[in-house]
């Protein structure tokens, strides 16, 4: 199925990104992390089969050739959510949204979850914080419905998947996976991920900063 991948993210500027991570890694650090996962999330986007590649951006970046760039727009996050998938919308194309917090992720992955939309009109990947990591709408004007939920809590999974079943759509799950936010995820994910930059990355800040605590 003909889809757009909508990576949402920020430039990876120390201060700004990945806060949770300090202590004990530096501002710097964490920043070096969050670049790792969203050099890897746009290559393993880019090597799917969507027709469109979106980087929804807050600041600064150069992505790799072929993706377009539109700037974040709304005060909160789930309007900023909504409005991603509305203001990038293509007449009769499914949208794929997710973030730059899960490098771990693969084409395959990502491929299976626009294919299920052939039997959805949303389909849900779950976190395991109680987010969710991914969300595929067949109407990307279906998004509006982020605008109302409370995001970064321990329901937004739960709450959005009620949002979308209120309008009767028919949602389905896919994979659940941990999205990083704290030391501890970034070390599960990044031995989820061995080869990618995100593990080198961590392999390099993570053990540097616990050391520093010592």
């Amino acid at each position: 199925m003909s889809v757009q991948i909508l990576v949402i993210a920020k430039q990876p500027f120390p201060g700004r990104v990945k806060t949770r991570l300090c202590p004990p890694c530096t501002p710097t650090q964490a920043a070096a992390l969050a670049a790792a996962a969203l050099a890897d999330t746009l290559e393993v986007a880019g090597a799917t089969r969507a027709m469109r590649r979106t980087l929804v951006l807050s600041g600064e970046y150069e992505p790799p050739a072929g993706w377009c760039v539109v700037a974040q727009c709304g005060d909160g996050l789930g309007e900023r959510l909504a409005n991603a998938f509305t203001e990038t919308a293509i007449p009769g194309m499914p949208s794929l949204l997710i973030g730059m917090d899960t490098p771990q992720i693969t084409p395959a992955l990502l491929d299976r979850v626009a294919l299920a939309l052939a039997g959805a009109d949303a389909v849900i990947g779950p976190a395991e914080d109680g987010g969710w990591w991914a969300l595929a709408l067949r109407d990307p004007a279906q998004a509006a419905v982020l605008r109302d939920i409370p995001m970064s809590t321990a329901d937004t999974h739960a709450l959005t998947v009620a949002a979308l079943l209120a309008r009767r759509l028919v949602v389905r799950p896919t994979a659940r996976l941990r999205d990083v936010d704290t030391v501890d995820d970034a070390l599960a994910v990044a031995r989820a991920c061995p080869t990618g930059r995100f593990a080198a990355a961590v392999a390099q800040h993570v053990a540097t900063s616990a050391e520093a605590q010592q």
